[in-house]
């Protein structure tokens, strides 16, 4: 939820637009990409970081050569539990905030796409489902999260996106929440957000986090690329419309997302910006927007997005709420804020909406993981202007 800088990552310098002079107006200075990272913001799908791993990718009931049908059948069910019970593990783990192994990141962020691919733009979520903001590597306070709302399986849920950056956790946080989508893919809903961007990652903390933690950037690419495969926006029974961000003026209906080719680095502007970057506001109709990416809305917008999509609420992140979650234009938008005390300092509360299978709200309140049980700090945090 920080100003942008969305210049390309195989050249940050180069494609100085009026995006990234606003990020260096306002004091952080955006670090140069790996050169091996080729991504042309809003061309086609990066090349995949994971080709040289196709070979670790569990092998399906038809590529067993040879033996007869009941043989490779019994060595697809035997791989498939054994891959449960490492990926078991792995998701213990992580619960203890011990983050993998690099060789670990990659078959799972493998997984992950090929579950990943196959969802919309517009993923359709069943009810009952728990909808989560913003975590922003706070991983115990992501502990808490769970606590309150019920652990995954036991509980379906939806996350509205920017899972990193910020918090000193940004690794533990998104593998955990990977880990669980390829263990319980109908289980839990992952989207993307503003934050889940190559450029964004470099300045508030990720790259570096992962660069300290393993000691190359070779998890961060991992962990980017899959960035580009998260659904941009939900859809619960049709009638509850989730994003990370907002509206923008290029949308009108659901199937201008659907159609939008999301495999790729987060663009400047546009549609698929903007459904990441904008925010409500009491204006009427379209305004700038002080992130210098996206824009602001007003409630007739809304109101407007509603009707022509039949559905009766828009339930958006990206913003911070001291008071954990803020309903406006007469409940036909919320926001959700789920990092408490964010940036370690804040000093809010944080929230999740809870949808019974009827769609009756109910917001759960809950505060920062008390600090003993947190572990400490590391040393040059990000920057923290413009929360």
């Amino acid at each position: 939820m920080d100003a942008p800088s969305l210049a390309s990552t195989d050249s940050v310098v180069s494609s100085s637009s009026s995006l990234s002079s606003n990020i260096i107006h306002h004091g952080a200075q955006t670090p140069a990409a790996p050169s091996s990272t080729s991504t042309s913001t809003g061309a086609a799908h990066p090349p995949s970081q994971f080709a040289a791993a196709s070979s670790s990718s569990p092998p399906s009931s038809s590529s067993a050569a040879g033996g007869n049908f009941a043989a490779s059948s019994t060595s697809t069910s035997t791989s498939s539990s054994s891959s449960s019970s490492s990926l078991d593990s792995q998701i213990e783990r992580l619960r203890r905030c011990e983050y993998l192994r690099e060789n670990e990141v990659k078959a799972l962020c493998l997984r992950a796409r090929e579950i990943l691919v196959d969802e919309g733009n517009v993923q359709r979520v069943d009810a009952p489902v728990t909808i989560c903001g913003d975590i922003h590597g706070q991983f115990y306070d992501l502990v808490e999260l769970f606590k309150v709302g019920g652990e995954c399986p036991d509980a379906n849920y939806l996350f509205l996106g920017d899972f990193v950056d910020r918090g000193y956790y940004s690794v533990e946080t998104f593998l955990l929440l990977l880990a669980l989508k390829v263990r319980y893919p109908d289980r839990i809903t992952l989207i993307r957000g503003n934050h889940e961007s190559r450029q964004i990652t470099q300045v508030y903390g990720f790259y570096d986090e992962c660069l300290r933690k393993y000691g190359s950037v070779n998890v961060w690419r991992y962990c980017t690329e899959i960035f580009d495969y998260l659904s941009l926006s939900a859809i619960i029974e049709d009638k509850i419309f989730t994003v990370h961000g907002g509206l923008s003026p290029s949308i009108n209906t659901l199937d201008q997302i659907r159609v939008i080719d999301r495999k790729q680095e987060v663009p400047h502007d546009g549609a698929m910006c903007d459904l990441m970057w904008s925010d409500p506001e009491e204006i009427d109709g379209w305004g700038l927007s002080p992130r210098g990416a996206g824009y602001l809305f007003g409630g007739d917008v809304v109101a407007m997005f509603n009707e022509r999509n039949d559905i009766d609420l828009i339930a958006r992140a990206h913003q911070l709420v001291m008071e954990g979650h803020r309903s406006m234009f007469n409940d036909a938008l919320v926001t959700v804020w789920s990092a408490p005390n964010y940036c370690y300092r804040c000093g809010n509360v944080a929230s999740i909406l809870e949808l019974d299978e009827n769609l009756v709200k109910s917001f759960k309140i809950f505060d920062a993981a008390p600090n003993e049980a947190r572990g400490a700090p590391v040393k040059n945090p990000p920057p923290d202007y413009f929360l």
